[in-house]
């Protein structure tokens, strides 16, 4: 049965690069590549943990659909257990994702069949089963965000999971009125610099992580681009520095991240060193197109970080 379990958002990203540019209303761009890819919090982590050799299950909803069919099979692929529940009259969440020359991302999506996506659709006997439940893509889930998430945080912490949610970003604005109900219930939360700014109104990563763990939270990594990662958990807190890689596409470097943590948690490692290897997953990330294609396994990451260069940061 899986050591992890993610539940959340699984979508079909197509990827365009390099996109600098808008074209004009009515004019045609050409572009180099142009390609699809597997994408969402959920599927993106279920997959790097895979990799990574962590027995994972993915709970998801898609649409009866071909892209349904493709995110389904790329889990099938790298020997993750898919629990998806088809959808015969919404179709599968779909992304468009324009990488610029520098590989910073822009996105236009659909939520389609995540919106559905419940609680129930997980059963307590895969809870049971589970070491690990990360909830992958709060503020994006309307069927789930808020207490729906927080009572099945609690849910899964009873049947003896260990609890983790990582953050998308809010259209709608909402942010702590959305988390805050399940900041009681998560073992780790994960959420890049701007993300938790806006869930805190702070701009400092320590006083950001500080706060949420002070509403309950076992412990908060902010995930900082090229300049690492600032982790505060019980008996270490710090910024780890990121890795120097040449930068291709940043799509999924942050779910990378959180399944490089999840696994160095599953390991025993304490937390910085959790901390570095998930900064090495999300490095390696960064240096093919799309969330996954870059992901090593845990013995190359390894090696990677004997031999790879730390990013200086001012």
């Amino acid at each position: 049965m899986p050591d992890v379990t993610c539940m959340g958002i699984v979508v079909a990203d197509i990827i365009m690069r390099p996109v600098d540019a808008w074209p004009q209303r009515g004019r045609l761009a050409l572009e180099e590549s142009i390609v699809l890819r597997s994408g969402g919090l959920a599927h993106t982590t279920g997959i790097v943990l895979a990799k990574l050799g962590v027995d994972t299950a993915v709970v998801a909803r898609v649409g009866s659909d071909l892209f349904g069919d493709f995110l389904v099979q790329i889990l099938a692929d790298h020997g993750v257990r898919p629990h998806v529940v088809r959808e015969p009259r919404v179709p599968t969440s779909t992304s468009v994702v324009a990488v610029s020359s520098g590989g910073e991302r822009s996105f236009m999506h659909m939520i389609g069949a995540n919106g559905r996506l419940i609680p129930e659709d997980i059963s307590d006997d895969l809870l049971r089963a589970t070491r690990i439940f990360h909830l992958g893509g709060c503020f994006v889930l309307p069927a789930l965000d808020g207490e729906p998430a927080a009572g099945l945080l609690r849910r899964a912490r009873e049947q003896g999971c260990r609890t983790s949610m990582d953050l998308a970003w809010d259209p709608s604005g909402r942010w702590m009125s959305v988390l805050e109900p399940c900041l009681p219930h998560l073992d780790f939360l994960f959420g890049n610099q701007d993300e938790l700014g806006h869930v805190t109104g702070r701009r400092d990563p320590a006083e950001m992580a500080g706060m949420l763990r002070a509403r309950g939270v076992g412990a908060v990594a902010v995930k900082l681009g090229d300049a690492g990662a600032f982790v505060d958990a019980a008996g270490w807190r710090g910024r780890v520095p990121a890795y120097a890689v040449e930068v291709v596409d940043t799509t999924g470097a942050g779910d990378a991240f959180c399944g490089g943590f999840l696994a160095a948690v599953l390991a025993g490692w304490e937390m910085e060193r959790a901390t570095r290897f998930a900064n090495a997953v999300g490095a390696l990330c960064v240096t093919a197109v799309g969330g996954t294609a870059g992901v090593r396994s845990r013995e190359e990451t390894l090696r990677f970080m004997e031999s790879g260069a730390i990013r200086s940061h001012a």
